[in-house]
């Protein structure tokens, strides 16, 4: 591995493990004394298990290091800070992906309260006619926000269908979740449904208050 022919003694198997970051697949590594190898021991990773504060134990450990040879340069980090930047790259991307779900779901919002105002204002005269015909304020509320349930299924039918043709993008910034996930797609779901109620409640609340008289002279 290294040039040097002399052979190894295997003492010891561990499980894998990713050097770089979590969504790199593993690849074989051998673990040597770095007595045995000096060619290759320009860096060393030094794992220290403390129960006092990390930072504390940082500031003593450098000055130790800086006693004994003040040209070593010394970087510490926690497990967590490791962690979370093995992940700044997803992390920003997720931010993006995020950012742009929540504006089509504000603009979803908006548009499903503009159609169902729409709705509502041309249907006047209709709804007048139904409550004066004996209808009520429930039966209106029932009415306009099962239309609009109607609606939002088949947008999230539509939606999802698209999310199965666009699997492939989704499973590049995803890290062991599937992108077909049914516990995932069925929350999706029952949110943007619930956002489409939200957003036809008022139009829904709307149309209980037409005045019969006044709606059946609407022109």
């Amino acid at each position: 591995m290294d040039g040097d022919a002399r052979l190894l003694t295997i003492v010891g198997v561990v499980g894998e493990v990713r050097m770089k970051t979590l969504e790199a697949e593993p690849h074989p590594i051998v673990y040597v004394n770095y007595r045995q190898r000096p060619r290759i021991t320009d860096d060393f990773s030094v794992v220290v298990r403390t129960t006092s504060d990390p930072q504390a134990f940082f500031a003593a450990a450098r000055r130790i290091l800086n006693e004994l040879d003040p040209t070593i340069p010394p970087r510490f980090d926690t497990f967590d800070q490791i962690l979370s930047a093995s992940l700044n790259g997803r992390r920003f991307n997720l931010l993006l992906v995020g950012l742009f779900a929540a504006a089509a779901m504000l603009l979803a919002m908006a548009g499903i309260f503009g159609v169902l105002a729409y709705s509502v204002a041309r249907r006047t005269r209709e709804i007048g006619v139904r409550i004066a015909l004996g209808a009520s304020m429930g039966n209106v509320l029932r009415l306009v926000l099962r239309q609009a349930l109607i609606t939002a299924v088949i947008g999230v039918a539509v939606g999802l269908a698209g999310s199965a043709l666009l699997t492939r993008t989704m499973r590049s910034l995803l890290f062991e979740v599937s992108p077909d996930d049914p516990v995932t797609l069925a929350g999706v779901t029952l949110l943007l449904l619930l956002v489409a109620l939200l957003a036809s409640y008022i139009p829904a609340r709307r149309a209980t208050r037409v005045d019969p008289i006044v709606a059946l002279r609407y022109e």
